[in-house]
């Protein structure tokens, strides 16, 4: 079968043929109906050298997948052939006290795992097939179609992390900011609107996409610039906002969320944008939380795949056949995609 491979670092996936996995004992063969293309795989690409993560290429890319069950090994249970499933992105050891609890997001041995993933230091599902190796990272979808569904699993499921983690300040009269409005940004925001009484800030630099940002429930939109900062303020009545969820990353972004984020507020950093946050007594508001999330948890999936399945989250999405997955990486460089882009290998 072929597949999306990055076959080194610091070089474009491309096409190969690869063989057609079987599944062992507890494992389970996925046919995937849909893979997410995630801005995260541009910096497998291009952005890590040998040695910088605890595993190499070559690799299918795809941690985003959701499908049918295709086939199952000895002794695998709770799942059968023909089901309809999502794939649970972090993998874990399974074992720890995190993993236990489903949080293999957070496992403790990850630093010493070769892989943290399909399509994370082994294969994902940039191909009709993919091998999970264990049921446990399987989650059902019922109706909800797999090309609907295989984003949420992380351009769904990481913002809702970062809005479950903030719940107790997203009450009535609280204000949460996301700076980008894209893949993952306009998931936030209909999170928030379903989630939450905040009023609901979005910020990013495409007038389009503010406008989208809008329709899908922002109560304010804002153009960053000189006059962005004193926008936020008004807005929000001099007070400054609760929850920043920055799913850019940027220098620039970073410093702009801490610049407004009130007194025992949260500031979430979510994109991979490459910025750092100088962190003194003086450069935040009193006994502000700065947090990296990476991912959510496995139960946190299956609510947000319930949002999904009662119409109350939607990800925008393009379709690209697997042939055209090397296209879908391209545009997602050039910023030119609107909401997530989805191959569908089959």
């Amino acid at each position: 079968m072929q597949a999306l491979r990055l076959t080194s670092w610091q070089h474009d996936a491309e096409l190969a043929d690869v063989p057609t996995p079987d599944p062992g004992p507890g494992q389970v063969v996925v046919r995937i109906g849909g893979a997410g293309a995630c801005h995260s795989d541009l910096h497998l690409m291009h952005d890590f050298t040998p040695g910088a993560l605890p595993f190499d290429p070559p690799f299918t890319l795809g941690h985003e997948n959701a499908g049918w069950v295709e086939a199952i090994g000895p002794g695998v249970t709770g799942v059968e052939p023909g089901e309809p499933v999502a794939v649970y992105g972090a993998w874990g050891c399974g074992r720890c006290p995190r993993c236990r609890l489903g949080a293999e997001n957070y496992c403790v041995e990850q630093s010493r795992r070769p892989v943290a993933g399909g399509g994370l230091g082994t294969d994902g599902g940039m191909a009709p097939y993919m091998l999970v190796p264990d049921a446990r990272f399987l989650v059902g979808l019922g109706d909800l179609d797999p090309v609907e569904a295989a984003p949420l699993t992380d351009a769904g499921l990481t913002p809702y992390h970062a809005v479950r983690r903030s719940a107790e300040l997203l009450v009535p009269g609280s204000t949460a900011m996301v700076l980008g409005v894209g893949g993952l940004g306009h998931l936030a925001i209909q999170i928030l609107r379903e989630l939450t009484p905040a009023t609901i800030v979005a910020v990013d630099e495409r007038p389009e996409a503010l406008v989208h940002a809008a329709a899908l429930g922002a109560h304010h939109t804002v153009l960053p610039g000189p006059a962005a900062h004193d926008e936020v303020w008004s807005r929000t009545g001099g007070r400054g906002v609760d929850v920043a969820i920055d799913v850019v990353g940027s220098a620039v972004t970073l410093e702009f969320a801490a610049s407004l984020v009130r007194s025992l507020g949260h500031l979430s950093i979510v994109g991979l944008g490459g910025g750092q946050l100088p962190v003194g007594f003086f450069s935040l508001a009193y006994e502000v939380s700065v947090a990296t999330t990476y991912w959510g948890s496995i139960p946190e999936l299956v609510e947000v795949l319930a949002l999904g399945a009662a119409g109350r989250i939607r990800a925008d999405v393009q379709r690209f056949t697997l042939d055209q997955a090397p296209d879908a990486y391209r545009m997602l460089a050039a910023g030119q995609l609107d909401g997530r882009a989805v191959v569908v290998p089959s």
